[in-house]
């Protein structure tokens, strides 16, 4: 096996020999078949050989390609150089054949030639003739260009002057139609044309030029409106007047105007009187047209078009509601010292209706312009301002210092016409759909202000009254007199009726002139309420109330004015005092005649009821009042007349003077009292209540006066017999209360005024010291009135003047050291009372 190995490792080399020679055969064919390939791109590429080349310097092969390119040049040139042999005999002919063709041309050429000159000797007058009919072609072309042109370019120019002539005459608004259709109609046709560029240059100029000139316009119309807004004003007020049945003069009180009489006849010196034409007069044809037919709202409407047009209504709306808001303010500022004339307030009123109509009429004639809000907004304010404006003015009518009667008078007048401009002026914008319930409300603030001043006016009224009042009874001499006062004053007494005359009332004539006088404020006070629209309960309630204000302040206060007079004598105090019983009476009959003038049904559970019967018995009672103090300071100038020795050892036995002038002053009046002429049974009995009252406060303030004396603090000695001469001085007191004073007045009332100063005496004049000690306390005690202060006051007085008088010798005598024992023994046990200790007998 070793043996058969061998000869196959002898020779390795040989086996590869063949592959590697056909590996390099191989290399070289690709590199010729890259070659060829290269070439072929070469011969067929049509655009850039870059690619190509880049490939053949890339392959490091330039010389084989070199070589390959060269040998395909070789080979073209040989496969040209065989198909030239191949076709030259048919070249040779060619070229014959064209020598031939080449003399033929020639002699054509000059028979052309020769056609061509006869043919130009022929056509040289056409040709002219043409020439002249091209040059007529093109100006019959440029005619009919100019005709084209001036058929686009006459409407532009008609409307540029049609546009200039609006301008000229201030139609604004047809000259803006104008310039829109100039601008994107017409203009557009002729832009090839110079003069369309300078106008379309110059349209914004014009249009600004429209818009200023609407805007003056606007101007001129918001200057214009303000000027005519009073009379706009009056005009409306005066339709709302006659369609709401008021009185149209109310807006504005016409004038009657005063004709000259016409001139004679030259030739006979008469006067012919004819009968003048039949004409409207300027307010009567104001009044055939509406507040909206007397101005021109053109203006506005053309210059909102306008800006709306050109793109700027919200500037121009903004413009006329800021130029409407200044104006706003101006017609709502009141004029100065308006509150001194109706004048005033009429021109007030006159320029806000004439603002509001206005602008409700812009409201509805246009869209936008004026908005409900915008309204509402400028209608509150104008409302706010309208109100303080009012309050004020009021306010200072009521406020003014020192008024006259004729003065309280005017001005209650002016505030009743101011009222019913404000009623007409809600009735006129109410008409235009604007909300007036605060003004009602302030109407009813004003007739509190105009109450206040018919107050104050018939403050004077009532004193007037008083003053020529002579306080007695009125006496009717005759029938007429009689009737006349009945009708004026609701009494009724079939006594009086039947009597013979002279009659007498028992009331004076005050009576009557009040009660007719708040009759007269009650209809002046009802004036106030007409046309407010307000129901009868509502008016009766309203009456009521200022009613009740004229009762119970201003004749209250009159009343007690008059009460409080120091010249008033008794008798005249007694005759107001009745005056007010009749007064208090006919307070019922008020209450039924505002019923029957506000047609308020009487049982109403809603009626008020009048204070006048409350007020007349408190005047009534301050009169009687009044009484009883005038007489108990004439009392007191008795009393101050007094003058005591209070260290007197002895009564002088007999009483004071000033104590027996006093007594016999108080009989001499309470004897007027009964003695007065009484002519109705009615008065009878007041005037007895009156004097027992009267006689009663007497009694008691003297009593008091009396009791005063002894607890002086001023007094520090006391002697018993001061005391019993002061005990004469009571006993005179008691007579007098047991006299019967007073018809019906013994019945012991009287003496009780003097009963503290009866018991406190007659326990130190009896010095009973053990039983009022032994009844202290005790609701049967003889001595109840007397209180402990006042007893343990007089006994030191008594003390006091005991220590006084006691010297040496006296202290020897043994019924004066007794009697200071006593004195001192009460005092201890007096004021053991006070301690809670139980006396001792």
């Amino acid at each position: 096996m070793m043996a058969e190995a061998t000869p196959r490792s002898e020779n390795p080399w040989k086996q590869l020999s063949v592959p590697v020679q056909d590996a390099g055969t191989l290399r070289q064919e690709a590199i010729e078949a890259h070659h060829d390939h290269l070439v072929i791109e070469i011969e067929t590429s049509e655009g850039p050989l870059g690619t190509t080349l880049r490939a053949v310097y890339d392959g490091n092969d330039v010389e084989l390609f070199q070589e390959k390119l060269n040998e395909r040049i070789q080979g073209h040139d040989r496969e040209i150089e065989r198909m030239c042999n191949y076709h030259y005999q048919g070249f040779i002919d060619s070229v014959r054949e064209l020598q031939q063709v080449g003399g033929d041309a020639t002699g054509l050429k000059a028979q052309i030639k020769h056609l061509d000159g006869e043919l130009h000797k022929s056509c040289d007058p056409l040709l002219n003739i043409g020439d002249k009919l091209i040059k007529s072609r093109k100006v019959q072309k440029n005619i009919t260009q100019a005709i084209e042109n001036l058929s686009l370019c006459l409407p532009v120019l008609e409307m540029y002057g049609k546009l200039q002539e609006q301008m000229s005459n201030k139609r604004y608004y047809p000259a803006l139609k104008t310039l829109e259709q100039l601008e994107h109609t017409y203009l557009p046709r002729v832009m090839t044309h110079r003069f369309s560029q300078t106008m379309a240059e110059a349209i914004p100029k014009l249009r600004q030029q429209i818009k200023e000139a609407s805007m003056s316009q606007l101007k001129d119309f918001l200057e214009s409106i303000r000027k005519h807004a009073t009379k706009i004003g009056e005009v409306a007020m005066r339709h709302a007047a006659e369609q709401n049945n008021m009185d149209p003069t109310i807006a504005k009180k016409r004038v009657k105007k005063r004709r000259a009489p016409p001139p004679p006849n030259p030739f006979t010196g008469e006067v012919e009187h004819t009968p003048p034409p039949i004409a409207l007069t300027d307010d009567e044809e104001e009044d055939e047209l509406s507040a909206q037919d007397l101005v021109d709202f053109s203006p506005v409407y053309r210059c909102l078009h306008i800006y709306t047009v050109l793109g700027d209504r919200d500037k121009f709306e903004t413009y006329y509601r800021q130029q409407r808001w200044k104006q706003a303010r101006l017609s709502l500022q009141p004029p100065q010292n308006m509150h001194e004339s109706i004048e005033a307030f009429r021109k007030y009123f006159h320029d806000v209706v004439g603002f509001f109509v206005v602008e409700d009429h812009i409201l509805h004639t246009t869209q936008g312009l004026v908005t409900r809000s915008y309204m509402d907004e400028l209608w509150e304010t104008a409302v706010e301002k309208m109100s303080a404006t009012l309050r004020s003015a009021a306010a200072r009518l009521v406020t003014r210092p020192n008024w006259t009667s004729e003065q309280s008078c005017k001005i209650a007048s002016l505030m009743l016409e101011i009222k019913k401009l404000i009623v007409l002026f809600c009735h006129t914008l109410k008409g235009y759909g604007f909300s007036v319930g605060r003004l009602l409300e302030l109407l009813l603030e004003m007739r509190d202000r105009y109450s206040e001043i018919l107050s104050e006016q018939w403050v004077e009224v009532f004193n007037e009254i008083f003053a020529e009042d002579n306080y007695t009874p009125i006496c009717c001499e005759t029938e007429e007199e009689y009737t006349v006062l009945i009708s004026q004053f609701p009494y009724v007494d079939k006594t009086l009726q039947e009597a013979a005359f002279p009659r007498r009332f028992p009331f004076s004539q005050f009576v009557p002139s009040i009660f007719n006088q708040v009759k007269e404020y009650i209809n002046a006070c009802l004036k106030f309420s007409a046309d407010l629209h307000l129901s009868h309960t509502e008016i009766d309630d309203m009456i009521r109330k200022s009613a009740n204000q004229l009762l119970t302040r201003t004749l209250g206060g009159c009343l007690s004015s008059l009460i409080k007079r120091p010249n008033l004598s008794l008798l005249q105090l007694i005759q107001i005092s009745i005056n007010m019983n009749y007064l208090e009476r006919a307070c019922p009959h008020l209450e039924a005649y505002i019923s029957s003038i506000t047609g308020a049904e009487k049982d109403s559970v809603h009626i008020a009821r009048l204070h006048g019967t409350s007020m007349f018995k408190d005047a009534r009672s301050d009169a009687e009042q009044h009484i009883y103090q005038q007489l108990n300071k004439k009392i007191d100038e008795f009393m101050d007349l007094a003058a005591y020795d209070w260290t007197l050892a002895e009564p002088k036995g007999h009483a004071s003077s000033y104590i027996m002038d006093l007594m016999a002053f108080l009989q001499s009046i309470f004897m007027s009292f009964t003695n007065l002429p009484v002519f109705h049974e009615d008065c009878t009995g007041y005037i007895d209540k009156v004097a027992k009252t009267a006689c009663m406060s007497a009694c008691q303030h003297i009593a008091s006066r009396l009791m005063a004396f002894l607890l002086d603090n001023d007094i520090r000695q006391l002697t018993i017999g001061a005391l019993q001469q002061f005990n004469l001085d009571i006993m005179q007191c008691e007579q007098f209360a047991e006299s019967e004073p007073v018809p019906g007045s013994n019945d012991g009332t009287l003496q009780m005024a003097f009963c503290d100063l009866r018991q406190l005496l007659d326990l130190f004049i009896n010095w009973d010291w053990s039983v009022y000690l032994a009844d202290f306390g005790k609701q049967q005690a003889r001595y109840l009135r007397v209180h402990r202060h006042t007893a343990v006051s007089l006994l030191e007085k008594l003390n006091n003047a005991d220590k006084k008088k006691n010297n040496l010798f006296t202290s020897l005598k043994k019924n004066e050291r007794d009697k200071k024992k006593l004195v001192d023994t009460v005092l201890k046990q007096l004021r053991g009372l006070e301690n809670g200790t139980t006396p001792q007998g």
